[in-house]
């Protein structure tokens, strides 16, 4: 047993975890951060798993990250760097492809050679889109109010979000509830008519979604994905030069410049309740260590179902719990290349080989792909988001070789039978052989694989059934309703307990908001002065 009392203990060693534990540090608290793995970072690591290559092993591009963070724990000063991705592209069956491009001008010509009314099209799209981005980043950084509640702060919050809605038209109103519950294929429908760049735009409303481009809610993904900026350019994406523990490896930085410590090898077995209050955290090895604060960065299920004691969770809290939506629905695939592979569609030295590469090409094939997900089989057509950061980051990999990260919709939580090691490789096959349609030398040139199922994710990472953002992305598990109606506002059921995952608003991605937020809440509850950074305004 740790003689030493603690201020704050955090659980997990992630990136909202290691957000949370640094600006409760900044505020002079003594804080503590438990790892289960021997390494800190969570799902935001840069790992070597094969000799002289660097993998983004699970998370892999850096957009959503708020800025504001950012600057308030001075992260550029320990060693993070993010450089803008600078296009994105679909191939097509035929042997064309589309390409969206970073230039406007070069942009609008791609798609005029598709489709003149699309090009049209994609000022209005982009237009709205820009539109509901601006609105929804005003409450990234602030806590959701609690809609039972009759506390002047709840009041308050609602009379600005009432503000915020007021400054649109009537029209306007219409437009964002609707646009809350469409299917992304319907809602980008309304503006395309080209069946690749439907496709295309859809790809970024499935990822980490157990739901298809017809389901209902799945426009709203598309605006989460949207919604970062790099480098102050609103719907950027980046590579964070190091990999994506660089992203993980500055807030641990940060947050031990502050006197805090990490500790890894400590896997929480239990939070310890005594009086109604959270008194510490008992670890698998049987060592009890004590604080007045202790706050998950587990997921909600996770949470309540096993590192609480049933007896300290509401019955019907433990029932939300047990029901709440994780389902995964993603693999990952990391790659070491012997060199750079060629894809023929594209001119030689195409600028698009250095952004977002798909191979799906039509609604119909990405429904479809869901179809088998829903049928517990991982896709035989699957969608497939694949990078090479390596062409900017020479740290990735040896001089003339390069990394690929493939991200993978969709893959089950467990196919029928369970999973296998087999299995796995059956399922990385799958994604393999559908680049090498693309790349005609692209398997000469692998020499390692690393697959990953939603059964290493939860296993190495904890992330519950391989959900990548700790919960679905639904209406009803957003805003004041995240994780659960009366628990949004970073609490837990007995005092001292807190939540800062991307079960918490305003959900998940490498956003590190769930962090700041929750250490805005416990600061205030402890009388502290609030270290977090403002709400975000485009004003």
């Amino acid at each position: 047993m740790t003689n030493r009392n603690y201020d704050a203990i955090i659980i997990g060693a992630g990136h909202n975890g290691l957000t949370n534990a640094a600006f409760l540090a900044k505020a002079g608290l003594d804080v503590l951060v438990l790892e289960k793995n021997d390494y800190a970072g969570g799902a935001t690591v840069s790992r070597e798993l094969h000799e002289g290559w660097k993998y983004s092993n699970c998370s892999y591009v850096c957009s959503l990250f708020r800025p504001e963070i950012y600057n308030a724990l001075d992260l550029g000063r320990h060693g993070l760097k993010v450089v803008p991705l600078t296009a994105s592209m679909t191939f097509k069956q035929d042997g064309d492809y589309f390409g969206s491009y970073y230039d406007s001008n070069v942009r609008r010509r791609e798609l005029m050679r598709h489709s003149l009314r699309d090009a049209d099209a994609a000022i209005r799209f982009d237009a709205d889109v820009m539109r509901w981005c601006r609105l929804i980043r005003g409450f990234l950084l602030r806590t959701p109010p609690d809609p039972g509640s009759f506390k002047p702060r709840d009041a308050f919050e609602f009379a600005y979000l009432l503000k915020k809605f007021y400054e649109l038209s009537e029209s306007q109103i219409y437009e964002f509830i609707r646009f809350f519950t469409m299917s992304i294929a319907e809602y980008l429908e309304n503006y395309f008519e080209n069946e690749t760049i439907l496709a295309h735009y859809s790809g970024g409303s499935i990822i980490g979604t157990g739901l298809g481009v017809y389901s209902p809610g799945t426009a709203y993904v598309l605006l989460h994905h949207a919604m970062g900026d790099v480098d102050g350019n609103v719907g950027a994406w980046g590579f964070a030069r190091g990999g994506m523990g660089a992203v993980s490896g500055a807030l641990a930085s940060s947050f031990k410049a502050h006197g805090g410590e990490v500790r890894t090898d400590a896997e929480v077995a239990q939070i310890l309740v005594s009086g109604n209050r959270a008194t510490g955290v008992r670890l698998a090895s049987g060592e009890e260590i004590f604080a007045k604060t202790v706050v998950s960065n587990l997921d909600a299920k996770r949470t309540f179902t096993r590192v609480m004691n049933p007896n300290d969770v509401p019955p019907s809290l433990l029932e939300r719990a047990r029901h709440f939506k994780i389902r995964g629905s993603s693999g990952k695939l990391n790659i070491a290349l012997d060199g750079m592979p060629t894809f023929p569609a594209l001119p030689k030295d195409s600028p698009l080989t250095l952004g977002h590469m798909h191979f799906t090409d039509t609604l119909k094939r990405l429904e479809k792909a869901y179809d088998d997900w829903k049928d517990d089989r991982w896709s035989a057509d699957p969608y497939c988001d694949t990078l090479i950061p390596s062409q900017y980051d020479p740290t990735l990999a040896p001089p003339g070789k390069h990394m690929m990260t493939v991200f993978v919709q969709y893959c089950p939580v467990e196919p029928e039978g369970g999973w296998t090691d087999e299995k796995r490789d059956a399922f990385g096959q799958t994604v393999i052989d559908q680049i090498a349609d693309y790349s005609p030398d692209f398997k000469d040139l692998l020499l390692h694989a690393e697959i990953r199922t939603p059964r290493e994710l939860e296993n190495e990472v904890g992330l519950t059934e391989g959900n990548i953002f700790q919960g679905e992305l639904t209406f009803d598990q957003l805003m004041f309703n995240r994780p659960f109606p009366g628990y949004a506002q970073y609490r837990g059921p007995v005092k001292g307990m807190y939540m800062c995952g991307s079960s918490t608003h305003p959900g998940g991605g490498v956003m590190g908001a769930p962090g700041a937020n929750a250490a805005r809440e416990i600061l205030r509850d402890l009388r502290k002065p609030d270290t977090t950074p403002q709400e975000f305004s485009d004003d």
